[in-house]
């Protein structure tokens, strides 16, 4: 039993778990998770952990308070069960969005929960594609940063769209669009947007060449479609002749569907750090790729105290 790998799952996206322990050759391991009437949340493992190297699948998705305060009553259990150590695998880490004080009187949420993770006894953070990468810094434990970058990267190479140019939704992506355009021989171009708040967004300029061209927008994550819908429109009024999206994460939260369906996107590529709804799942522009292989190899090489660097990008 000392220092077995075991996987857990929360609730939030048990089918990625289970997807996991196929290429990590174990079985999911076993546990009671349940509530009681008035909504609290009750957890049980339900096998021997003592010794054992234990990696525990939640990312924090939709409902995002309900996921991530499993994930601490999930941990607190592990830690008192005396597993030698607790890895919280989260695909998805949300709250990243907040994690500066950009204005008077509001909270570094981000800072938050890698606190309470911390505090409820994580050894160490999986995590893929952060919103800002600098969120590893607010961790007192180790932090591996995976991308999804080499799967999305693969499909559109076989895909080999012609002219093909990444573009960046904004200035702060220009780096993630910028690995991609390298690694697919495009050119590279910008959207130059102004936010106004939250969830809406204004496009102003798109800075470099995309007409006549296949345009590929680069994002780490989807969430109303706001953004990606005001940058489909530019990029059609600027000539593009096809618009492809791509971004690890689909929130795809309020009317991000509808707008979706309604814009002139070819085609939107998702990996599956978040489960997609039955309703999702049926919108044709969208396809899902899964992630489970890279987060799997990360999760053995950590477990065999080998360098987990070979998976970057």
């Amino acid at each position: 039993m000392s220092n077995a790998l075991k996987l857990f799952s929360g609730s939030a996206n048990t089918e990625l778990a289970r997807e996991m322990c196929e290429y990590l050759g174990c079985e999911l391991g076993k546990s009671l998770l349940t509530r009681f009437s008035d909504g609290e949340i009750y957890f049980q493992i339900d096998e021997n952990v003592r010794g054992a190297d234990v990696f525990i699948v939640q990312p924090s998705c939709t409902p995002v308070d309900s996921n991530l305060m499993e994930l601490f009553l999930m941990i607190d259990a592990f830690k008192r069960a005396s597993a030698r150590r607790i890895t919280a695998v989260m695909p998805y880490f949300g709250y990243a969005r907040q994690d500066r004080k950009d204005k008077p009187r509001v909270p570094i949420s981000s800072k938050v929960v890698s606190d309470l993770l911390v505090a409820s006894g994580t050894h160490r953070l999986l995590a893929m594609d952060l919103h800002a990468p600098q969120i590893q810094g607010f961790f007192s434990i180790p932090v591996d940063h995976l991308f999804a970058a080499p799967v999305l990267v693969e499909y559109f190479q076989k895909l080999a769209l012609p002219k093909l140019t990444v573009v960046s939704p904004d200035a702060g992506g220009v780096e993630r669009a910028r690995a991609f355009a390298k690694r697919l021989n495009a050119e590279l171009a910008m959207v130059n947007k102004r936010r106004l708040e939250a969830n809406v967004a204004q496009v102003m300029n798109v800075i470099g060449d995309v007409e006549g061209r296949t345009c590929l927008v680069v994002d780490d994550m989807i969430d109303t479609a706001g953004t990606l819908a005001k940058n489909v429109e530019a990029l059609k009024e600027k000539g593009a002749m096809k618009v492809y999206a791509t971004a690890t994460h689909g929130v795809l939260s309020g009317p991000a569907l509808q707008r979706i369906e309604e814009s002139q996107l070819e085609e939107l590529v998702l990996t599956n750090t978040i489960p997609l709804t039955a309703e999702k799942r049926k919108c044709k522009k969208i396809r899902t790729l899964s992630v489970a292989k890279l987060l799997a190899e990360a999760v053995q090489s950590i477990h065999d105290e080998t360098s987990v660097s070979v998976l970057f990008i």
